[in-house]
Parts: C-alpha cells; structure tokens; sequence
C-alpha cells in the first residue's frame, strides 16, 4: 500500500476544484466547447515587490501533457451521483488537444503581463484553470522571494533550508527548483537534488554534537566521515570555545591533506560572531575556511549583514523564503478572454481584466536595459508596436513563445539550469531601483492601442450581455 504522500498520475486530474467539473459538464450537455483562449496573470504584484519571476510552467506543461481521468477517477465522480453517463464517458476519453503560449521559466515579468495562454476547445481549457493556477502561482511566488534573498547577498553563496518547514511534500519539491532558478546554489532537500539535478549540500545538526561526549571528538569523527562535506556546527554550546575545537581539528586535518571547508553559525548575533569566527580561524592560519550562516534568515536578515560587511561566505535560507513569509500569496487569475473567436471582458469592480489572445512586447535600450512593457494583442508585432515606445528602443522582444501544441510539448525542453541561466542574464539587466527590498520603484507596463481599442469596445459590450 502506497504512503499517502503518493500521487497516482490518474488522481492529478481530480487535483481541481468541484465547479471546474460542474462547469465543464454543463458546458457538454448544452453543446459550449468551441475554441477559447484563457490568460493566467498576477492583478497586482505583492507589497515590497518590484517584479516577479515566471516559474512553475514547465512541471504544468508536463502534468497537462499526461493529464487522464482512470478508472479510479472515473468511479469516484460517479460515486458522487452528480454527473451524468455522457460526461464520465468524455472525460475517460479526456486528451489536452490545445496549444500554450508562455513566458519562459526565469523571465522577470510584471503585473497585467499574461504568464500564459491556452487556447483549446473550452471543456479543455477550463478543465486546466485550478492546476495552472496551483502549479504557476506557488513556484512564482517563491522564486520571487529566492530573488530577493540572491540579491541582497551580493554573490554569496545560498542554500535552501527549507524542506522540513515547507507547507507540504510538493512545496518542499517546488521551493527547492524556484529557488535555485533564482540563483540559488544549491539545496538540502535530497529528492530535489535526485529529481531536477540541484547540487545537494548538508552539513550537520546540534544533535550530531551532543551525542558526543566531547565537541571535538564530534568535528572529527564527522570531517573524517565527510571531509568533502566538512563544514561543522560550531554553535551548540559556545560558538567561539566551538570555533576554536574546530579550528584544533581543521589543523589535525590539514597535516593528513584534508581541508576544512568551513564553520557554520545557526544563532546569535551573526554579524558580531561571523567578525569572532573569522578573527579565530585567520589567527590560526584557516583563512581559507569558509562562514556559513542560517538562522531564520531572509532577504532583509541578508542585506542588514552584507552592510555590516559580516564576513559571511554562505547562507543558508529556510522557511521564510520557502513560504514567502512576508507575501504568502500571488493575486492570481485565470480569465476567459476569448470564446468563438470573439474577445471576452469581466468588468468586475477591481477585477477587470485584458479582452482577447495577447502578447508582451519589451523594450530595450542601447546599454541592453529594459525599460517598458507593452501589452497588445496578439496579432501585433515587434514592427507594428514599435512606434508606441517613447523613447524609440534599441530592441522590442516578444516574451511569450509557443510550448505546447496540439497537446504536446514544443522540443526541446529548457530544463531548469536553462531556466537558471534566463534569470540571472535578466535579473543582471533589470534596473536596482526595481530591486529596492522595500520601496522598489514601478516598472512601466502600457497598454498598445490595438489593446485599449479591444477593451473599450468589449467593456460597450457588457450592457447587451446583461439583457
């Protein structure tokens, strides 16, 4: 019998929400499933946010290709005496047919921006809104955070921590991959490590020192254990009586060819004690050791010690990041904007959303920074927007791309250290204003005037809709 953390891949589809299926059914009994187009996008970005970072599409893109309902699933919404025989009978012969169009995974992209477009026939489409939403939303939130922790550390080293406090087994899996998209190098979570080829670091708990008799019998029975591994927790008693034991064990080491490769501080002042550490290991010729430090850190914990130019090499980074502590959630949506190829508009008071198939168009000037995003439709091209760019750009990029088509992913598939190498050559470009840990400055995000054109004319559109 499997644990249940197991996900049989037939129980992926019943992973949605009960009036998805309810919908989708009556969409089948009264004859709606022409093409449409849905538009996943963030309303508004988070407090302290200057941007966000696309992550989560590719795990989505993989899990649409293989969605099917099993016998099991079929028995179980039977069972709930809701749906009728010709709906079950559809859904055990459910294939994703449609095509996506996204941002690719580590692309810094902005409020109102489509993160992706399905287009499929509409029980298809929106048969997918949950999972997008669950998949896209959490990765995305938290690669976010992991951005700020990579920026603050100046080039640091980061480790992620935060399995043990995740919300869950899968955000365990998905706070691992986000954060090392948003260059972070490494994690602690072993099944990531295995399952997306993140390098895996660990060092040792207090418990390893206190099942020990002596601390330095325990520094050494671990550095000989692992001496590629030998970082030791130097904190579980006095941090620099630990140093110093460690530092006596570094030398006994080093006379064998074997290199300490660092100390680590869990508690305390860090910034007093990394200055103590770093002081003890150079006195006795270990200027080569590294500080790691962890400890409920988070971006601003990290900016606050790189000022105080703490010699810190390493951080580690646990559960603030991997529950994005200080903005645990991303206003999300997932809106129907085109049906039977006519643009589709909610005019919801503060919910208004962007009419018809879109595209993002990024302007660039000459020094390869950018500095405005325009939304149009998706008949629009880089030529036909560029004179709505004040000033003329150097260069205008489409950010979304073709992934998935007649229900198939588009070869190759970037993997995740492609998806690495997107964000840290964009992130690099974005403007510091943006990347301001409290008050970062807003990018330009307009409108092309085919867009406000369309949304205008739908929104005319509402009061007969209302009849």
């Amino acid at each position: 019998m499997s644990s249940d953390l197991h996900l049989d891949s037939g129980e992926v589809a019943l992973l949605t929400d009960l009036y998805e299926l309810t919908m989708a059914a009556s969409y089948l009994e009264h004859g709606f499933n022409d093409p449409a187009c849905f538009s996943l996008s963030v309303r508004r970005l988070p407090p302290r946010r200057g941007y966000l970072v696309a992550a989560g599409t590719e795990r989505f893109f993989e899990a649409v290709e293989q969605l099917r309902f099993d016998a099991a699933a079929l028995e179980y919404l039977d069972s709930l005496k809701l749906f009728k025989p010709d709906f079950l009978d559809y859904l055990g012969r459910f294939r994703f047919t449609g095509s996506i169009r996204a941002i690719p995974e580590g692309t810094i992209f902005f409020a109102e921006e489509p993160i992706l477009e399905i287009d499929a026939p509409l029980i298809e489409a929106q048969l997918l809104e949950t999972l997008a939403i669950n998949q896209v939303g959490v990765a995305t939130m938290i690669a976010s955070k992991a951005a700020r922790s990579y920026s603050a550390a100046q080039g640091r080293r980061l480790i992620e921590f935060g399995l043990r406090r995740a919300q869950g087994a899968d955000a365990g899996l998905v706070a691992a991959r986000s954060s090392y998209l948003a260059g972070f190098n490494g994690t602690a979570n072993v099944l990531a490590g295995k399952r997306y080829g993140i390098p895996v670091y660990g060092t040792m708990a207090h418990s390893y020192v206190m099942a020990h008799e002596r601390e330095r019998d325990a520094f050494a029975d671990f550095a000989t254990s692992f001496p590629k591994l030998s970082t030791l927790l130097v904190d579980t008693y006095d941090t620099v009586k630990g140093t110093e034991n460690a530092a006596q064990v570094a030398l006994e080491l080093k006379q064998s060819g074997v290199e300490l490769q660092g100390v680590r501080l869990d508690s305390g002042d860090l910034a007093d004690l990394s200055k103590r550490v770093r002081k003890a290991l150079d006195m006795r010729g270990l200027a080569q050791t590294s500080i790691f430090a962890s400890g409920n850190l988070d971006e601003y914990a990290i900016a606050e010690l790189v000022r105080g130019k703490a010699p810190i090499d390493a951080f580690g980074v646990g559960t603030a990041m991997v529950v994005s502590a200080d903005a645990p959630s991303l206003d999300m949506t997932y809106k129907l904007v085109e049906y039977k190829g006519r643009p589709r508009v909610k005019t919801s008071r503060n919910k208004v959303t962007l009419p018809g198939r879109k595209q993002v168009f990024r302007a660039w000037n000459r020094a390869g920074v950018p500095y405005l995003d325009l939304i149009g439709v998706i008949e629009e091209s880089p030529s036909t927007v560029a004179r709505e760019f004040k000033p003329t750009p150097d260069k205008i990029t489409e950010l979304m791309v073709a992934r998935m088509r007649e229900g198939r992913r588009i070869e190759p598939n970037p993997t995740l250290a492609q998806a690495r190498e997107t964000f840290l050559e964009g992130f690099a470009r974005l403007p510091p204003p943006l990347k301001a840990l409290e008050r970062p400055e807003a990018y330009k995000v307009r409108y092309t005037a085919a867009l406000n054109a369309m949304q205008v004319s739908e929104k005319l559109k509402v009061a007969e809709r209302q009849r």
